[in-house]
């Protein structure tokens, strides 16, 4: 094939020069390209009408099916490096830092096929953060020998690609467009808990570190500060004795995201139809107040404070991250981050204590939203009234810049708020979370194993429907949890299926059947969101 043959498109483009790379590294060309065709497949398999765009660009058939099976065997490089790359690391070859710079512009290039998504942008970004971070643990693993050992050599170069690596990764995401990875991240579109299997974004891809080996920890943006731990860090601090303590150590950084996309990134969520409405709604009513305000015209006084109720894994976490967000892009809050607490975190030992504990957990919240889970436990006795009290107080003195979400059962959050008549006219404003339909979980346990790198034939997606569908309803059922127990459950027992095969597939070690499929654990605490 001539030059003037050849695909056109930026990932053909990105492709002839990986090939390219891969030569002069001494690798197969081929290999390359195909491993850069695999990867843009993964990156761009979300973005409607890519896999024409990919095919056109590739030479590879045509057809959705051919694209599905690149995307599959390039799962894997959106997170670590590819297996070319990871063999030129390996054997210290000079070229590895430009085959995983040459890595990075397919993925870049394959963000754009069909109809770009923030999915895509942020598959793009991890990919290409994968491949360059990478090389750079390796240069730092490689500076750390001593002096004489194994490939000791070259230092200078090594850590001028260290030091370069950052740079290297933010122009991809300025190349990006500065979107933010899609919610396959840390407090993601579903509402789980902190025992949730780890996932994409729970490592440092930069090369910049761990945040907890910085000089101070800093909250992720529109991410909860977790009371009583350093964030990013699950060690406790030693020194704190309160819930505020170490997250008023944190200074919560400014989410940057619009204000469409994080309206966007609400309407992605799987159902919660309703909830999505009154948000638009409440978005709506609070930007045309601010209008107004700045018009100088007079404005009714409307709370921001919300309550959210619903049953366990319906979202409300997610969602109330979202919503510190909003505010923050309307310019309600400062820096739009969220503290998430509960009883435990309010309430001291002693009475007099209760009002400090509940006014620095309140002050590490200023500028953002503090959710309060489970807020119902926060009756019936004179801790509680101390500590509502004291909410009640901080509420109105910090009312330019905090919002409070209390959350939990319908019932008993309706005499939550009942108790106190500071409550009752500060929260106006219940959006309910409807259970999810069994359609729903099925596409969050097909979703869930997705991000798991599991594959569901078709019987196994109807079994688990066959689950969901006789689940029965009731306070107690987990919804998303429930699609997430029921994953770990089959997780468990495709381990075991596989206990005597000595070299199993990668087929099979991705495959989960129908009979791996269980009822997870009724004991399994199902904790509210």
């Amino acid at each position: 094939m001539t030059e003037a043959d050849a695909p056109a498109g930026a990932l053909a483009v990105a492709l002839r020069e990986l090939s390219a790379v891969a030569r002069g590294a001494g690798q197969d060309p081929a290999a390359a390209r195909a491993e850069g065709v695999r990867l843009a497949a993964a990156v761009a398999e979300r973005s409607p009408g890519a896999f024409a765009e990919w095919a056109a660009q590739t030479g590879e058939p045509e057809g959705a099916a051919a694209f599905a099976d690149a995307a599959r065997h390039g799962r894997a490089w959106r997170g670590a490096p590819t297996s070319l790359l990871d063999t030129l690391i390996a054997s210290g070859s000079p070229g590895a830092d430009a085959y995983a710079r040459a890595l990075a512009g397919v993925a870049t290039a394959a963000a754009t096929l069909g109809t770009p998504d923030a999915r895509a942008t942020g598959n793009a970004a991890a990919a290409a953060s994968a491949q360059l971070s990478a090389v750079a643990a390796a240069r730092r693993l490689h500076a750390a020998r001593p002096e004489g050992s194994p490939r000791a050599a070259g230092p200078t170069a090594d850590h001028d690609f260290v030091a370069r690596a950052p740079a290297l990764v933010e122009q991809v995401l300025a190349r990006l467009g500065g979107q933010r990875p899609s919610p396959a991240a840390p407090g993601s579109w579903l509402d789980l808990d902190a025992t949730a299997p780890i996932g994409p974004g729970a490592f440092d891809l930069t090369g910049r570190g761990s945040p907890a080996a910085g000089p101070g920890p800093t909250a992720d943006p529109g991410t909860a500060v977790e009371p009583g731990t350093a964030t990013g860090d699950p060690r406790p601090e030693p020194a704190a004795d309160t819930a505020a303590q170490a997250a008023t150590e944190a200074e919560p950084a400014e989410d940057p995201r619009t204000l469409p996309e994080l309206l966007a990134e609400l309407d992605e969520l799987i159902g919660l139809a309703d909830v999505k409405a009154e948000i638009h709604r409440q978005a709506a009513l609070l930007r045309v107040e601010g209008l107004r305000r700045d018009a100088g015209l007079d404005r009714p006084a409307i709370t921001r404070h919300l309550v959210f109720v619903g049953n366990p894994g319906t979202g409300k976490t997610t969602v109330a991250r979202l919503v510190a967000g909003i505010y923050r892009a309307l310019g309600l809050l400062s820096k739009g981050h969220l503290v998430e607490v509960d009883r435990s975190d309010l309430v001291a030992g002693y009475l007099g204590q209760t009002a400090t504990k509940t006014a620095d957990v309140v002050a590490s919240a200023a500028g953002g939203v503090l959710f309060i889970d489970e807020a119902y436990s926060l009756t019936g006795d004179q801790y509680s009234t101390e500590a509502v009290d004291t909410l009640v107080k901080e509420m109105e003195d910090r009312r330019d810049d905090l919002v409070v979400i209390v959350a939990g059962y319908p019932g008993p959050m309706a005499l939550f708020v009942a108790q106190n008549p500071g409550l009752a006219s500060r929260f106006r404003t219940t959006v309910e979370f409807a259970d999810y339909s069994d359609e729903e979980l099925v596409e969050i346990f097909a979703l869930l194993a997705e991000a798991a790198d599991y594959d569901l034939a078709p019987q196994t997606i109807a079994a688990f429907a066959e689950l969901a569908a006789a689940q029965e309803r009731g306070p107690a059922f987990g919804n998303a949890r429930y699609a997430r127990n029921c994953l770990e459950a089959a997780i468990g027992a495709h381990a075991w299926r596989l206990r005597d095969v000595e070299q199993p597939s990668l087929e099979q070690l991705r495959e989960l059947r129908p009979e791996d499929l269980t009822e997870p654990d009724p004991d399994r605490r199902q904790d509210e969101a």
